[in-house]
C-alpha cells in the first residue's frame, strides 16, 4: 500500500478522462433524439433544455475531468517548490485555470446572477486555458527531456511540432467555420440538417470540437504520467 501511494496522482488524470468519455456516452444515449457527434456539439449534451434526461451525466463527466486536471496541476505546482526540480512555467497555472473553469462551467446554474452567456464564457475560458496550458506544458516537458535540457535545431523543431498538435483541430475548426460563413452563409448552425443536406463532415465545427477533446484527452493522460514520473 505504501509503495502504491506515489502512483495515485499519475492515474488520476487517466480516471478523469475515462469518466469524461463514459459520462458523455451515457448523456448521448439519453438524448431525446438521435445524437450524431459529427454534426452536434458538446453543448447539446450539457444543457438541460436540450438534453433533459442526460445533461447531468454530461456535467458530471466535465466535473470529473476538471477535478482530475486540477489534481494534476496542483501536484505540478508543488513540484515547483522543490529546489531539486526546475521550476515549471506559467503554463502550468494557465492549465489549472482552464480545468477550474471547466468545473465551474459544469456546476454553475444555467444563469449566473443575471450574467448573460455565463456558461459560454466559462466554457470558452476552459477551452482556451486547457489549450494554451497543454501546448506550453508539452513543449517544456519535451525541452526538459532533451539530453542537454535545451534542444536545438531539428529536435527543437520536433518538440514544437508535437506541442502544437493540440492546436491543429482548433485551427481546422476555425478554417472550416470561416469557409462556411463565406461560401455557405445560408447554412444554419451545425446540426443534423447539415447531414441531411450532404454537407461534408470536415466542415462541421462539432466534428473538430470532438476531435479536439480526443486530442486533449490523450495529451492529458500522457503528460500527467510523464510530468509526475518522478513526483
Amino acid at each position: 500500500m505504501v509503495a502504491a501511494a506515489p502512483q495515485f496522482p499519475r492515474t488520476t488524470a487517466s480516471l478523469g478522462v475515462l469518466a469524461f468519455w463514459g459520462a458523455m456516452l451515457l448523456a448521448a444515449r439519453r438524448y431525446p433524439t438521435e445524437y450524431d457527434w459529427r454534426y452536434m456539439t458538446i453543448s447539446s449534451l450539457v444543457y438541460a433544455d436540450r438534453n433533459p434526461d442526460g445533461y447531468l451525466w454530461a456535467r458530471a463527466g466535465l466535473v470529473a475531468c476538471g477535478v482530475a486536471g486540477l489534481c494534476w496541476t496542483m501536484r505540478l505546482v508543488r513540484k515547483e517548490r522543490q529546489p531539486r526540480i526546475a521550476r515549471w512555467p506559467v503554463g502550468t497555472r494557465v492549465l489549472g485555470v482552464g480545468y477550474l473553469c471547466m468545473v465551474c462551467c459544469a456546476l454553475a446554474p444555467d444563469r449566473l446572477a443575471g450574467i448573460p452567456k455565463s456558461h459560454e464564457f466559462l466554457a470558452l475560458a476552459a477551452f482556451i486555458g486547457v489549450c494554451i496550458g497543454m501546448v506550453h506544458t508539452t513543449f517544456k516537458t519535451l525541452e526538459r527531456s532533451a539530453p542537454s535540457g535545451r534542444p536545438v535545431g531539428i529536435p527543437r523543431l520536433g518538440a514544437g511540432i508535437l506541442a502544437a498538435v493540440p492546436l491543429s483541430p482548433i485551427v481546422l475548426a476555425a478554417l472550416a467555420q470561416a469557409y462556411v460563413s463565406h461560401a455557405l452563409p445560408e447554412l444554419p448552425w451545425v446540426s443534423l440538417a447539415w447531414r441531411a443536406r450532404g454537407v461534408s463532415v470536415y466542415l462541421s465545427f462539432a466534428f473538430w470540437e470532438w476531435v479536439a477533446c480526443a486530442v486533449f484527452s490523450a495529451y492529458m493522460v500522457v503528460l500527467s504520467r510523464v510530468t509526475l514520473a518522478r513526483g
